[in-house]
């Protein structure tokens, strides 16, 4: 059987098994009913100084179903069920379970299923490539080979690398169909791997110092080779030897790519439909007023061909669209589901995201920082004193006031050049000062996740060190 008629006798397996479930719920006594149904595999292979430590692999598929049965005018009675048994059975038990906890929760006037209009339609969900039949055959072996060529390239990158925290390689494979008593029907499947190199060196007074370099890409092509990965990683853990204190000041601070994304995953965080109906978000009542730099357009598009956060529509089954969140430093949307619209009186963004368990809630897809036109090298070169930050520690945020404080480590700049290598510091400021301190933005955006951010430098943050 061809590769394609063995992902069409998938969708329609699962499809069948979602209809059986939604009849199922509504014969006894739902109003509404909605299935999930996900399948997949997962391999993850690691190795610690060239021996294997673990390899592991494991498939699951399972059902989550939401029902709802409407009370009156008082809204609908909401309830979600989970089970991985898919007989019949199984089936009659987890609809069951389903219509009862729904009887017995309190009636929402806000809940129910989106307007049957907006539904979209399996003609129309975007093909966005995000299968590779190699990813989803990488076997055990072969996972055990590019940990231990990346380690093994760490390693002898320099003699003073000789010890390894190890080298991982994971590679992930999944479909999922969503059915609806809506009359909605939709099917994704997709894979993601990963390859992690973590070395080791001694530093004086016997400190370890650990660093770490990893690449990760939906297809097979686009990872880089594990040399390249491991090398790298040598690099950027050889160059934390003599990380000292710096003195307590006031000074520019230069986020690396994966700095940036832990700062803008804060903000995803802050601009989700439930952070703000639950007031736990600093950004209520924000939309249309400035909340970052001129130079910064924020955008939640999953519609991204090979995207990492990807997808053609929605956990409700509404057609996925590009939402700019914000553009030149002003806000523009939330990211809404059905639900967190009607608590706001905004219309879905098309950002539900449907969990295993058939619950559902705003998400971010690829939520991008767009680049700007300035080398991550020209933002150095521009900035007379400061710190180049490449790790936080620890979570020191609070989303209602945007207060941020956390640990990080990286390298001091100055004139332009890194000096010496920074650790045991605090960066500490306002989320919503911060992003509006931008006054650089880097060129060099790399999607190797859905929360991604190109290199950044905030004007002035408080840096508390020694003294």
């Amino acid at each position: 059987m061809s590769a394609a008629n063995e992902d069409q006798d998938r969708r329609a397996s699962l499809f069948a098994l979602g209809d059986r479930i939604v009849k199922k719920a509504i014969s006894l006594g739902a109003d509404v009913a909605e299935a999930v149904i996900s399948e997949g595999s997962h391999l993850s292979a690691k190795v610690r100084l060239g021996q294997p430590e673990l390899v592991e692999e494991a498939g699951s598929r399972s059902i989550g179903v939401r029902v709802m049965i409407q009370d009156g005018d008082q809204g609908y009675r909401v309830a979600v069920s989970y089970s991985s048994d898919t007989s019949e059975a199984g089936i009659q038990r987890l609809a069951e379970d389903a219509v009862e906890l729904a009887r017995l929760s309190e009636p929402d006037a806000f809940a129910g299923p989106p307007d049957p209009a907006f539904l979209s339609k399996e003609s129309e969900h975007a093909e966005l490539d995000l299968f590779d039949p190699k990813i989803d055959a990488i076997d055990g072996a072969a996972a055990l080979r590019h940990a231990t060529n990346g380690e093994a390239a760490a390693l002898a990158a320099d003699p003073r690398v000789t010890n390894s925290e190890g080298a991982t390689f994971s590679r992930a494979s999944g479909g999922k169909a969503i059915v609806t008593s809506g009359g909605f029907h939709g099917y994704s499947r997709g894979t993601y791997a990963s390859l992690t190199v973590s070395p080791v060196v001694d530093d004086e007074g016997g400190k370890k110092r650990s660093g770490y370099h990893w690449t990760a890409k939906r297809h097979y092509a686009g990872l880089l080779p594990d040399e390249v990965v491991g090398k790298e990683a040598a690099r950027r853990t050889l160059a934390k030897l003599g990380a000292r204190k710096v003195e307590t000041q006031e000074c520019a601070i230069v986020f690396d790519p994966d700095a940036a994304r832990s700062l803008l995953g804060l903000l995803a965080g802050s601009i989700s439909g439930g952070a703000i109906w639950r007031k736990s978000s600093y950004l209520i009542d924000r939309l249309g007023t400035e909340v970052a730099s001129s130079l910064i357009t924020i955008v939640d598009d999953p519609l991204l061909p090979q995207g990492p956060g990807s997808r053609a529509f929605d956990g409700e089954g509404l057609l996925s669209r590009r939402n700019v969140i914000v553009e030149n430093g002003k806000l523009l949307s939330y990211l809404l589901d059905t639900y967190s619209g009607k608590k706001l009186g905004l219309p879905s963004t098309a950002s539900a995201s449907r969990g295993g368990s058939g619950g559902v809630g705003p998400s971010t897809s690829n939520f991008v920082l767009q680049p700007g036109t300035t080398s991550a090298e020209e933002i150095l070169a521009s900035t007379p004193r400061g710190l180049y930050v490449t790790d936080m520690m620890g979570f020191g945020f609070n989303g209602v006031t945007g207060d941020f404080s956390r640990g990080a480590s990286g390298f001091w700049i100055e004139d332009g050049k890194k000096t010496f290598p920074v650790s045991e510091v605090t960066i500490s400021s306002n989320l919503d000062a911060m992003l509006k301190g931008i006054d650089r933005v880097g060129s060099d955006l790399d999607l190797r996740s859905s929360i991604a951010s190109p290199t950044i430098r905030i004007a002035a943050m408080t840096l508390a060190g020694s003294g």
